[in-house]
């Protein structure tokens, strides 16, 4: 959780400024799609997070 956290703050907190909690909400909704989703890891073998359990379930 603290390498997500780190993360967020880097790729999304610290690049803009929210004027309340009501326009930040949909920005992190993205993110955390972005990042479980799309983010190319390179511990999972240079493979989006999708790519790589669609891999795992083939080899299963």
């Amino acid at each position: 959780m603290e390498n997500f956290f780190g993360i967020l703050k880097s790729e999304l907190l610290n690049l803009k400024e929210f004027e309340n909690v009501e326009h930040f909400k949909p920005d992190l909704a993205k993110h955390i799609v972005y990042h479980n989703q799309n983010r190319i890891r390179a511990k999972l073998k240079a493979k989006r997070p999708v790519q790589y359990r669609a891999h795992a379930l083939q080899a299963a």
